[in-house]
Parts: C-alpha cells; sequence; structure tokens
C-alpha cells in the first residue's frame, strides 16, 4: 500500500485561527495544522502583547502579600479576556452558522495546581481552565466542543526570555518534577495534543484538560 494512503489530513477543509502564531507553540501549532490541510488565520497580536508584559514586569514572582494589581490587569488582559473573547466570537460565529465546530485553548498545568509564587499567573490559568469547563457545558448544545491543553514548561523563546535560560539549561531544571526521562517537552508535542483535540479523532471529548507535561510529579 503506498505511503500516501496511509497518512490522512485530519483537518482538511476545515478553518483554523491559530492566536499568537508569529513563534513558539502557536507557530508550530499553525504549521502542524496547515499541514493537515487546514485554512489558516493566524495572529499574532497575543504574542506582541506578551512581549510588552515581559519587558515591563519581567519575571513574574508575585505573591499574594506584594501583588501587583496594575501587573495583574495586563497578565488578566492576555491570558483571560483575550481567550474568553476569542471563544465568544469564535463561538458565536459557529452557533449563527450551524457548524459543530471545536476550540482548543492553551492553558497550564499550573491551572490544576497552587503556588508559593507567581500567584497572578496561576490565577490567570485557573480561570481559564474555568471558562472551558463552562463553555463547554453550555456550547454541547450546539455541537461545539470546548477543550484546552495544558503543557508543562516548553523550550520556546519567551520561556528562555522568562527564565532567563536556553533549550538545554530548561530541560535540566525541568525534568525531574516530571516521571518521564530522557525526553524533552518542545512545542510539537503540545501542537500535536492540539491537533488531536481539533480534529474528528477525539469527536466525542468535550470540556477535558489534557495535560502535556510528561507526568509531573508535585
Amino acid at each position: 500500500m503506498a505511503e500516501s494512503t496511509l497518512w490522512k489530513k485530519k483537518l482538511e477543509g476545515k478553518v483554523a485561527i491559530v492566536t499568537g502564531g508569529a513563534s513558539g507553540i502557536g507557530e508550530v501549532t499553525a504549521h502542524v495544522f496547515a499541514k493537515h490541510g487546514a485554512r489558516m488565520v493566524v495572529i499574532a497580536d497575543v504574542k506582541a502583547m506578551v512581549e510588552w508584559t515581559v519587558k515591563n514586569y519581567g519575571r513574574s514572582d508575585q505573591t499574594v502579600l506584594d501583588l501587583d494589581l496594575s501587573a495583574l490587569d495586563h497578565l488578566f488582559a492576555i491570558n483571560v479576556r483575550g481567550t474568553t473573547a476569542c471563544v465568544k466570537h469564535s463561538t458565536r460565529a459557529m452557533v449563527e452558522r450551524g457548524v459543530r465546530g471545536t476550540i482548543v485553548c492553551t492553558a497550564s498545568i499550573a491551572a490544576s495546581r497552587d503556588a508559593f509564587q507567581k500567584i497572578d499567573y496561576y490565577m490567570s490559568k485557573h480561570a481559564v481552565l474555568g471558562l472551558v469547563r463552562s463553555a463547554s457545558t453550555q456550547l454541547g448544545e450546539h455541537g461545539v466542543r470546548v477543550n484546552c491543553v495544558s503543557p508543562a514548561v516548553v523550550a520556546t523563546p519567551m520561556s528562555y526570555s522568562a527564565f532567563g535560560m536556553d533549550a538545554e539549561q530548561l530541560h535540566e531544571a525541568f525534568e525531574s518534577h516530571s516521571s518521564l526521562k530522557g525526553v524533552a517537552l518542545k512545542a510539537e508535542h503540545v501542537a500535536d495534543a492540539t491537533l488531536f483535540l481539533a480534529s474528528d479523532d477525539s469527536g466525542f471529548v468535550n470540556g477535558h484538560d489534557l495535560l502535556v507535561d510528561g507526568g509531573w510529579l508535585d
């Protein structure tokens, strides 16, 4: 049997909107989706917002006692308000046109954990997970699925800047937190998980938080 008949394009004829597609997870996801036949709309503005926040506020090491509410507002504008706006307008278009579509948000392993620091970041990802679970319940009757992927620390330019490490240093720093050894988490792993949730392979999966963390050890 020819190789071409074994490989199936999982998003053939589908329209995909990828935010933050200029680099990192968004860029790799856009390439994977295009490879699988999706017609693409890539939005890079999210990356610019994140870069602005990192430049102006640096690393997020905040605790409840010294929480900078201005920094919190900017972070929530990116992680929560931006995600909510995308979900709102995308699903509204689907429902109005009777499209049985799917939404995949990017959360984080932080969405299901607590923290001694970075409380603003953890709060924002908890909010994204809450959005996914609520939206999936409300939109299920319209045939619209809403899920999310929750990766651990991924080797991307944004992570290099946030932690002040290169790819090898990141892997060494976080390998002990994962039960899966000998594998470094890459954007491609997250993109493949996103592809699964966006395709018909996950046709009966709704409101799910797919962890991409190599078996994270608390």
